[in-house]
């Protein structure tokens, strides 16, 4: 009960306060202002696209076309700073012009701006703002001019003359007039009853014109974010872009690593295998016992060896994963770690093979995290499908208090998966426990 009655006072007052809060003087102020700048926009685009098209004979046509649309970009960008400025619209800067030969020059920028779509969405945008943006300049003034005109009524009718038998407000056949002679068979709004009746329906509207103009401005938001802004498929393109960096350096890690495995691991064991066994061979002639000794040392270095290219190669991609599927090998992954690990698997059936080592390699980073800073006595690992994505969820009862921030392995984690249009959601309060759920796409 308290509750609702703190809502409701809550939204008493935001509906008192939005008359004169700065949020609807900015959305005024974005209505009043778009329409000089619309007219400019419109008498500009309208000019350079007949000129361009009217010189299309001539070769001045094409760059002169080009010129009106790189224009049209510049009004584009002033209209998206007006928006950010003023409705706090968040909206992204498209592409910008991209020629095809690198050396560039006035040509190629030319066919550039002919063939960007951005361009000519500038220019579209720059046509059709003209009749909405007088449509909502017009609206918003009436509804605050009459709102606040209504609601002053009992200050400002005084100014018209009764001795000139002109009656403040009144109300006839022909409507409500203001300061017209007097109809006998009119109601005259100058007694307290009228007054208060004008001032009333005045603080309505003053009310109700916020909502108004807030509505009118969403309009322009969609004008702006369709028109003005990056196309979802241009987006799209820096996403996949941004995500293929993200595989490549991945990558690059991986393959350092493996090289700095094998040359620091294996490679050194060999190579001191290959000196013992060549001792080894001296000592033969000369010390049989001493000599069998050597060789009885070298073959433990060639099951150390042995160890850490299974190790190396399980890394890459673990056999167990290949010929069992992902519940076997998380089960043996669990099994390795130092802190008990409960899985438990639900699929019935196998995802991708790439899905499936994404998964896997996503499960071991975790658990490491979990054996190194959690501190924890227990753990569990879930894996399940839901619908088209594959779902892994992570929990420990450690101290909690792990970030993705910049710079983490979670953040580096969080990238990978987002590069296959994946996902990864923290729960991890001071003193635990932490939940890590990670989504990965089914194909």
């Amino acid at each position: 009960m308290a509750r609702e009655t703190a809502v409701r006072r809550s939204w008493v007052r935001v509906c008192v306060g939005a008359p004169v809060s700065g949020r609807t003087m900015r959305e005024l102020l974005y209505a009043f202002s778009g329409l000089p700048i619309a007219v400019i926009s419109f008498a500009y685009a309208i000019t350079a696209l007949a000129t361009g098209i009217g010189l299309l004979i001539t070769f001045l046509g094409i760059p002169v076309l080009a010129v009106g649309l790189a224009g049209c970009r510049g009004l584009g960008h002033m209209e998206r700073g007006r928006a950010r400025a003023l409705l706090r619209l968040e909206v992204t800067e498209p592409e910008p012009v991209r020629t095809l030969q690198r050396s560039g020059g006035l040509t190629a920028w030319v066919g550039a701006v002919l063939r960007s779509g951005v361009s000519w969405r500038h220019m579209l945008y720059s046509l059709l703002h003209l009749p909405w943006a007088l449509f909502s300049f017009t609206a918003s003034l009436f509804f605050w001019l009459y709102g606040w005109g209504l609601f002053l009524y009992p200050l400002w009718q005084w100014i018209i003359p009764s001795y000139a038998h002109k009656a403040p407000m009144q109300i006839s056949d022909n409507g409500l007039t203001i300061g017209a002679p007097t109809d006998p068979d009119a109601w005259v709004l100058n007694d307290a009853a009228g007054t208060t009746l004008v001032a009333a329906f005045g603080l309505l509207l003053v009310l109700v014109t916020p909502w108004i103009v807030r509505g009118l401005v969403q309009i322009d938001k969609l004008l702006v974010l369709g028109l003005l802004g990056p196309s979802s498929l241009a987006t799209r393109v820096w996403e996949l872009e941004s995500d293929r960096g993200v595989v490549v350096d991945t990558a690059a890690a991986d393959l350092r690593r493996i090289e700095r495995d094998l040359h620091d691991g294996a490679q050194a064991r060999l190579v001191a295998l290959a000196m013992e066994l060549g001792l080894a061979k001296e000592k033969l002639l000369e010390d049989p016992q001493a000599g069998a000794r050597m060789v009885d040392d070298a073959h433990g270095e060639v099951k150390l060896a042995l160890q850490e290219l299974r190790d190396l190669a399980r890394g890459i991609h673990p056999a167990i994963l290949t010929d069992r599927g992902l519940g076997p090998a998380l089960t043996a992954l669990g099994g390795r770690c130092t802190v008990p690990v409960r899985v438990h698997t639900d699929l019935e059936e196998r995802p991708a093979a790439a899905i499936e080592g994404i998964a896997y390699f996503t499960v071991s980073e975790l658990l490491q995290n979990v054996s190194k800073h959690s501190a924890a006595h227990h753990a569990s690992v879930e894996v399940w499908r839901s619908a088209n994505r594959l779902l892994i969820q992570v929990w420990d009862n450690g101290q909690g208090g792990a970030t993705a921030e910049t710079g983490t392995g979670l953040a580096g984690l969080a990238d990978r998966l987002n590069a296959v249009d994946g996902l990864l959601l923290l729960d991890s309060p001071t003193n635990g426990p932490t939940t890590i759920t990670a989504e990965l796409p089914w194909r």
